[in-house]
């Protein structure tokens, strides 16, 4: 299985330092705990241009696996799902929808999550909720089909298409 992933913390107040990551380390403990071994946190703020500047690196790079956590919600500052949109080639609604009945399972304002997940090359890019309990709880319902979508995009033989 590939073992490299990126997770991207989207939070104006811990990439201004004013508040700690709490997301992305437990999302990069969720995913030693399904195999990878090879795995980047990134914090930045809300803003569309450097997600998908972030979002284009990590593509570039061969990133297998991208995980957002935070900028779903309505606020004008929450603009993840957007710049994730401008840099997929393919939606892959799946991994959303999951999270989204599991959010609104757990909370009436689960209905409010806007995330959006696809591949860009062989890149898969899912956006998370950005609370930790949230985090947990929408990892849980994709985590094993994630190692199988990875290896569908490497292609043929488990290798990179880039």
């Amino acid at each position: 299985m590939p073992n490299r992933a990126t997770v991207v913390t989207v939070s104006t107040s811990a990439a201004g330092g004013t508040a700690s990551d709490e997301s992305g380390p437990l999302l990069q403990g969720l995913l030693e705990g399904i195999g990878f071994t090879d795995i980047k946190v990134v914090v930045i703020a809300d803003d569309k241009g450097a997600i998908e500047r972030v979002l284009r690196e990590e593509i570039s790079a061969g990133t297998s696996l991208v995980l957002t956590t935070g900028g779903t919600g309505l606020s004008r500052d929450d603009v993840t799902p957007e710049a994730t949109s401008a840099v997929l080639d393919r939606a892959a609604p799946g991994f959303s929808e999951a999270i989204r009945a599991e959010s609104i399972r757990q909370v009436p304002t689960g209905v409010l999550t806007r995330g959006v997940s696809g591949s860009a090359g062989s890149t898969l890019i899912i956006n998370l909720p950005g609370r930790p309990k949230a985090v947990e709880e929408s990892f849980a319902v994709i985590a094993k089909a994630l190692p199988h979508a990875v290896e569908q995009l490497r292609g043929p033989g488990g290798r990179d298409r880039h």
